[in-house]
């Protein structure tokens, strides 16, 4: 049962963490008037975020499997999370352009 329990917390982070760098990267791209910026403050905060939320589900907490190195974990956790959620905004989701913005007062 503790199995089950931990692969849950394990596959239900890696959904979290997919969903929150779709919405930060949108974020980004939405508020950043620069050209490439939003790629820069993508791959940087980011992983930051998610290397955060990790060492604390599974280190604090003592939740998830073990996977036997930490590449791995870096990989499935933190690289595959922004990855999709890069992927997702740019190919799923209407351009920025095309987004109608309120005005600023």
């Amino acid at each position: 049962m503790l199995a089950v329990i931990n692969y849950g917390v394990f596959f239900g982070l890696v959904v979290v963490h997919t969903i929150l760098a779709a919405v930060m990267t949108r974020f980004f791209r939405l508020r950043l008037d620069t050209q490439a910026g939003w790629i820069g403050y993508s791959l940087g905060l980011l992983p930051i975020a998610f290397f955060l939320s990790t060492l604390v589900v599974t280190g604090a907490l003592g939740l998830g499997p073990n996977l036997g190195s930490p590449l791995v974990v870096f990989a499935i956790l933190i690289g595959l999370p922004v990855a999709l959620g890069m992927t997702i905004d740019l190919l799923y989701v209407a351009q920025p352009e095309d987004v109608e913005l309120p005005q600023r007062q």
